[in-house]
């Protein structure tokens, strides 16, 4: 079942907000037909922001970026994890105040522009660290957090994606060294300021004053989740992290609104579903069997999914079933979802 009646997926919504990494681009590569979605968007009078976890550049490089890349962007509608950190660090901190950076330089730049003192040791009695992804980030960094934590610094993660999306597949993303941390410290960070957290994406929608605000993201755990915390719309594509196997797999609280394949579903009713649908509906029938989600019938592989949601969201037990087709034309819907048959 599409968005229904033949309207489109962004004629109910003034603003939309795109992740970045796996949404609009690849590390520095754009997705294709990222570049004329936005254009599409921009050309319709709608606003656009970018709301991104990716702590190694500022507003004013990402906009760079993209406007290089073909999407004309402003820095102001651009919001990094490692803004609001710093922002976060400069309402809790006195001026000049040290704080031990680990991350790119960028994130030592936001931590300046608030008015407080990036260091790099733990000599310097830093009295906040503050972490965000960056590749050149190694084993001597985590040791200087690791002392100034212990010896009472607040620790702020920008975010803790355990990925990033890359050409050649997932890599590790911040998450995976606040992970080393963690473990080092046997302790949490005491404070997470990107997605999921709701903060990005509350101050996206403020910009849509009421009019209607959709969030775009390719991971549930951050892009999703961090939409519904936010009480916002989400349509997950399917050109990054997650796929339709962690879509079925989804807890609750990181359930989209929408699934397309890409951003093609912003526009064409055909290219976009609302999940979940009904198990039986479209053509389709899904079935939960004691050991698979047991698919029948025939019609749009979009509306399969819908159904296939409905089934596996039902219990937590089905959510956990392979899918089996049962059906010549469910087989090729689920090779079309990139699931095994």
């Amino acid at each position: 079942m599409s968005k229904g009646g033949g309207d489109r997926l962004v004629d109910g919504f003034r603003l939309v907000v795109f992740d970045l990494d796996g949404v609009i681009y690849l590390i520095d590569r754009p997705i294709p037909g990222a570049v004329e979605a936005v254009g599409r968007l921009r050309a319709g009078g709608h606003l656009v922001a970018y709301a991104t976890n990716n702590a190694s550049r500022r507003s004013s490089e990402v906009a760079e970026l993209l406007t290089g890349m073909g999407v004309p962007a402003r820095p102001d509608e651009v919001l990094t994890s490692a803004a609001a950190a710093a922002e976060l660090l400069r309402d809790r901190l006195p001026a000049g105040a040290a704080v031990l950076v680990v991350g790119a330089d960028a994130l030592r730049a936001e931590i300046r522009a608030v008015g407080l003192r990036p260091v790099g040791r733990a000599d310097e009695e830093p009295v906040a660290v503050v972490q965000g992804y960056g590749p050149q980030v190694g084993w001597a960094d985590l040791a200087e957090a690791a002392v100034a934590v212990r010896a009472g610094a607040t620790w702020v993660a920008t975010n803790t994606d355990r990925t990033l999306p890359s050409p050649r597949g997932p890599l590790p993303g911040n998450g995976a060294l606040v992970a080393a941390l963690r473990t080092a410290l046997d302790r949490d960070p005491d404070l997470v300021v990107g997605k999921p957290e709701p903060a990005l994406f509350a101050t996206a929608a403020r910009r849509a004053d009421g009019a209607g605000c959709l969030v775009v993201g390719d991971r549930l755990d951050t892009d999703i989740e961090g939409a519904c915390r936010a009480g916002l719309p989400s349509l997950l594509v399917l050109t990054g992290v997650h796929g339709v196997t962690d879509l079925l797999a989804a807890p609750p609280q990181a359930r989209p609104t929408y699934v397309s394949v890409d951003l093609a579903g912003l526009f064409d009713p055909d290219a976009v579903v609302r999940v979940p649908g009904e198990a039986t509906a479209g053509g389709w029938s899904v079935a939960v069997a004691d050991d698979a989600l047991e698919v029948s019938g025939s019609g749009r592989p979009l509306d399969a999914l819908a159904a296939l949601c409905a089934a596996a969201w039902s219990t937590a037990e089905a959510a956990l079933l392979p899918v089996r087709a049962v059906s010549p034309a469910a087989e090729r819907a689920l090779r079309a979802l990139g699931l095994p048959d």
